[in-house]
């Protein structure tokens, strides 16, 4: 498992640097969450909630088996049955599962194929970026769009001080 560099029939796919990152977020307006759960002690719900709450301006489309509602919107079975073709295709599914997540992205016309934090599959890179998929893997959303929204420091986490200058203490 490589999370830096994969071999593809498109050539070399190099993990996006923060710059490339933060252009995928700024182009996307449409998000399909694979994996999405109505439990508020999933990370995919945390992420949805997080997306929803006004911080970030995205059209979010829940995507999981069992279909209904997930936080008041309408949850999708599968990623063919979406209203519309997502920007970007968010994946919270074992590794295992990704390739089948990348090749939906892929069905669908994609622009992007993301898998969260934790989450990486070579085979799963080979065919989104080999279908032209900008990809994104082991890498929050979230945390992405609070870092380049100034919600956060580099490290990932919030760090309470809203001025530019220096305390003393």
């Amino acid at each position: 498992m490589s999370l830096e560099t994969v071999e593809t029939s498109r050539g070399t796919w190099n993990a996006p640097s923060a710059a490339e990152r933060r252009a995928i977020l700024r182009r996307s307006h449409t998000i399909a969450v694979v994996g999405a759960s109505a439990d508020p002690a999933k990370a995919s719900n945390f992420v949805l909630s997080y997306l929803r709450s006004g911080s970030a301006d995205f059209e979010l489309w829940p995507v999981t088996p069992k279909g209904g509602e997930v936080l008041g919107l309408t949850a999708y079975t599968t990623v063919s049955e979406l209203p519309g073709t997502p920007d970007v295709v968010c994946a919270f599914r074992p590794p295992a599962a990704l390739p089948g997540v990348a090749e939906d992205a892929v069905a669908v016309g994609a622009k992007v194929f993301w898998a969260q934090l934790g989450l990486h599959s070579d085979e799963a890179v080979a065919v989104a970026h080999g279908a032209g998929l900008d990809t994104v893997t082991n890498r929050c959303l979230k945390i992405e769009h609070a870092r380049f929204a100034g919600g956060l420091h580099l490290a990932g986490f919030d760090t309470g001080v809203i001025s530019s200058k220096r305390t003393r203490g």
